[in-house]
């Protein structure tokens, strides 16, 4: 049985959608911020909770959720479960660039695998750094999609304040400069300056943290709880075709030579305990490690197929930082060719009351499989996030650059 071809939108054009959990999928050709927000017959947010973005995947209650990566995101929504004063779900995305330079953005609407409709967004000509991609609406007791296509001259601040969302005036924590005796990095550069108020009831935070060779270090002040503190690891997701259903894995097509195995990105971990204790997580022989008790850090369960669109995620116990003297973030390619370029990887710490920290694994050559990614350093009961982006050709040589002491053997999974 043939496919059925997937309806195509124009600009203000629309079509039913199914009662039932779909996908909205976005795919741009550089970085964008993408952000859903519930709004009730006002065209107003009810609250904080219904603005899902990188810092606040999930809405309130769950019904709206995103995952995947800068340039290759889904925002899944489960429609009966919107609140019946929930009228539509606007759709959009901002960048620091202007849509012409960003490039064209395609959309996709999906009822599990199957692609219902496709959307293009046309960069030319296009000045604004903010669009309003398109909505979910009610339409006579069932759901309508809507391709929308309205600019903004502003970014996510604005844009967010248009649908009556508040915005907090906090600074990120102030940058320090690294440790270059290890990770070998420069100082880091002045802090981005704050996001205005848009409220005198602040709380949303739109701040994002970017560690580079320029900005290489964030300290974050010290807490007796820092909570749950979570590190993912994700890469570019990208279909053959914007018709086709999502290809969940780039790797998989990167290196065509192993798309029939898939490829395996492996993130890990090296932990220095203040006991003196000193620990390796990682799914190569089913180092999980353990949330509760030493070393209080736990990998998540391992995608094998390369096919999990969330990526790799790592969780530090941030209730028992004190017991920690430093975690040691890395990932290697444990099957296929290394290409960390074309991977466009990128790390994203979150902790909680903090803007996510992230930093992108871009330096790395053509033939070693293994990146030392970035450190977690207690400095006096403070966290200091440190970039380091040095590559190798396996778990020995990097640990021999930075002097952690393990005895390697070869395993397998």
């Amino acid at each position: 049985m043939s496919q059925v071809q997937p309806q195509k939108l124009i600009a203000g054009a629309n079509a039913p959608l199914p009662m039932d959990n779909i996908s909205i999928r976005i795919l741009s050709q550089s970085a964008i911020d993408c952000a859903a927000y519930r709004l009730t017959t006002d065209g107003k947010v009810r609250g904080d909770g219904d603005m899902i973005f990188y810092g606040q995947t999930r809405s309130d209650d769950g019904s709206v959720s995103f995952r995947g990566h800068d340039s290759d995101g889904f925002f899944d929504i489960n429609l009966p479960a919107q609140p019946a004063s929930i009228e539509k779900i606007a759709l959009a995305f901002s960048s620091a660039h202007t849509l012409a330079q960003v490039g064209d953005v395609d959309i996709q609407v999906l009822q599990g695998s199957q692609v219902l409709m496709t959307c293009q967004l046309s960069a030319a000509g296009r000045t604004e750094k903010a669009i309003i991609l398109a909505e979910c609406y009610r339409r006579q007791g069932g759901w309508k999609f809507r391709f929308i296509a309205q600019g903004f001259d502003g970014g996510l601040k604005p844009l967010s304040e248009h649908f009556g969302v508040e915005i907090a005036d906090d600074a990120p924590a102030q940058a320090q400069p690294v440790n270059t005796q290890k990770a070998g990095s420069a100082p880091a550069a002045n802090t981005p300056p704050p996001i205005p108020t848009a409220s005198p009831n602040p709380s949303i935070n739109l701040s994002k943290i970017t560690l580079t060779k320029n900005q290489s270090s964030i300290n974050l002040k010290k807490r007796d709880d820092f909570g749950k503190i979570s590190v993912n690891l994700n890469w570019n997701q990208r279909p053959d075709s914007s018709t086709q259903a999502p290809k969940k894995g780039l790797l998989g097509d990167l290196f065509k030579q192993h798309k029939a195995a898939g490829i395996d990105l492996d993130v890990g971990a090296m932990i220095h305990l203040k006991s003196g204790e000193k620990t390796l997580i990682q799914a190569l022989g089913n180092r999980f490690g353990n949330l509760q008790s030493a070393p209080y850090v736990l990998l998540r369960a391992d995608d094998r197929t390369g096919q999990v669109s969330g990526g790799e995620w790592l969780d530090i116990n941030g209730q028992q930082w004190s017991q920690i003297e430093e975690v040691f973030i890395f990932a290697f390619i444990y099957e296929g060719v290394p290409n960390w370029a074309q991977t466009d990887g990128v790390v994203t710490i979150h902790v909680p009351d903090q803007p996510p920290i992230e930093t992108r694994l871009t330096e790395g050559t053509d033939n070693l499989p293994m990146c030392a990614i970035a450190r977690l350093v207690n400095q006096q009961g403070s966290i200091n996030v440190e970039r380091i982006n040095q590559y190798f050709q396996g778990h020995q040589e990097m640990d021999k650059a930075f002097n952690w002491g393990f005895s390697w053997k070869r395993g397998r999974k």
